[in-house]
């Protein structure tokens, strides 16, 4: 194995399990100590901790079909895993990524299957058109993918500079 593959293996599973510790830490909490529905303001105005249960996706849509996201979240795992393992030449940034991603969507597995659903508790209030509640593994995942998006983005525009392909050649 490639020592930049072995490197980009190492990277990602410690960030992985550094999101899912701090995600799993923050829910235990959230379980010990909040009932369902509790709120309690922590920055009046801006941000309330209020637990609730997900059953769905993403802010809770179609929760009856809770194993459909069990599967999908399943693949996108392993898809993620198989990715770093499998290819060559993963930049660092891409790697990073990837791990936050990797580890949100892992910590939000664990729920699903110890639980049933996934504990929500981040409630922000200084955003109007903001109504729902997350948790520190959507955080990982929502920034991820944008940054994903960015450094795909980024190493497009990297490409086409060193290849001098500026998209109008046909």
């Amino acid at each position: 194995m490639r020592r930049n593959t072995c490197i980009n293996i190492i990277l990602t599973a410690v960030i992985a399990a550094t999101v899912v510790v701090c995600d799993q830490l923050t829910k235990l909490w959230v379980l010990s100590s909040f009932e369902l529905g509790e709120s309690r303001e922590v920055i009046p105005g801006i941000l309330n901790w209020t637990y609730i249960r997900n059953e769905g996706a993403a802010m809770g849509m179609l929760s009856d079909h809770r194993w459909i996201f069990m599967i999908l979240s399943a693949l996108l795992i392993l898809v993620i895993v198989l990715f770093i393992i499998l290819s060559k030449d993963v930049s660092r940034p891409l790697t990073v990524v990837l791990a936050a991603i990797l580890g949100g969507g892992i910590g939000n597995m664990i729920d699903r299957f110890a639980y049933g659903y996934v504990v929500d508790f981040i409630d922000v209030k200084f955003l109007p058109f903001w109504k729902w509640i997350f948790n520190v593994a959507d955080i990982f995942v929502t920034v991820g993918a944008i940054l994903l998006a960015v450094v795909y983005i980024a190493t497009e525009l990297k490409h086409k500079k060193e290849t001098g392909n500026d998209g109008t050649n046909v």
